[in-house]
């Protein structure tokens, strides 16, 4: 988008857009709020942004964002350690904690194994996973990654490579329909979904 009269609001609207689901036109009126913030408001917007990509890490041990190498939720003595939940990304964390019903922690393997997209084992968190599995005493993995056809292969070579050394080993209930996403899942249903997970090796061996 070509504005005539303003270089630097063309310029702040271009940048604007590059963020996902943003078009020219958002950005515009984007731009055009942020021109009538207070400027004290507009120095805090861009600290926090600022801060948010240079003070923000990623958690040691379960790859969630933190502000600190170990996160909150592994930090905190009163979840079950025990219990790992295996999710895509991190914004699938954010809509189990949502629910208020798991109170186990997380493993964020970062995306799920997809050949057609090139992305293999090698470039998610599994080996991390693998680990703390083998080294934990964990008395349960949930694997709550989408349903998808990468989601299950990604399950399923998961399973392979952890039912040796975890008693048991679930998925997510098929409450949360096939080729959806678990970050645009309803609190309730998603909920429902943790609560009534299903042994894997029952459910899905035998279904595949």
């Amino acid at each position: 988008m070509e504005i005539g009269f303003s270089k630097q609001l063309e310029t702040a609207i271009n940048e604007i857009a590059k963020l996902p689901g943003i078009g020219k036109r958002t950005a515009l009126r984007l731009a055009l709020h942020i021109l009538k913030m207070e400027t004290h408001n507009v120095a805090l917007l861009t600290e926090s942004i600022t801060a948010l990509k240079e003070k923000i890490c990623y958690c040691q041990k379960c790859h969630n964002i933190s502000d600190t190498d170990i996160c909150e939720i592994c930090g905190n003595p009163k979840r079950n350690q025990l219990i790992i939940c295996v999710v895509q990304d991190v914004r699938d964390v954010v809509a189990i904690e949502n629910t208020n019903q798991f109170n186990g922690v997380y493993h964020v393997l970062g995306g799920v194994i997809a050949p057609m997209d090139g992305i293999g084992p090698q470039q998610l968190n599994l080996a991390n996973l693998f680990n703390r599995v083998q080294n934990g005493n964990i008395a349960e993995v949930i694997l709550a990654l989408p349903a998808t056809v990468d989601g299950d292969t990604t399950n399923f070579y998961i399973y392979k490579n952890i039912q040796a050394h975890v008693p048991i080993v679930t998925t997510i209930a098929r409450g949360i329909g096939i080729g959806e996403e678990l970050e645009y899942t309803d609190e309730v249903t998603l909920g429902r979904s943790i609560l009534t997970r299903t042994d894997f090796d029952k459910n899905y061996i035998k279904r595949n």
